[in-house]
């Protein structure tokens, strides 16, 4: 099965679902982010930079845990990222 491309605004909102992800980490490393949430560095580093535009629920959600942010606040952070 082939994937859809994505439009310019999924690839707009998973940039800034990635700057939300790091921004809600503050001062937490990248590192103790990917420890938290069982997931690697790699994945959280490429999340962050929105390269990965449309990252799984549960991956978000063990991110936004383990940077202590529930997905509520997560959800206004990203908001407030996306150009009006």
């Amino acid at each position: 099965m082939v994937r859809a491309r994505l439009t310019p605004e999924e690839i707009e909102r998973g940039v800034a679902l990635g700057m939300a992800l790091r921004s809600a980490r503050g001062t937490r490393s990248a590192v103790a982010v990917a420890a938290g949430s069982g997931l690697s560095i790699e994945t959280v580093r490429k999340i962050e930079h929105g390269l990965v535009p449309t990252p799984a629920f549960f991956t978000v959600a063990a991110m936004a845990g383990a940077c202590g942010v529930s997905l509520d606040e997560l959800a206004g952070i990203s908001a407030r990222q996306l150009p009006t």
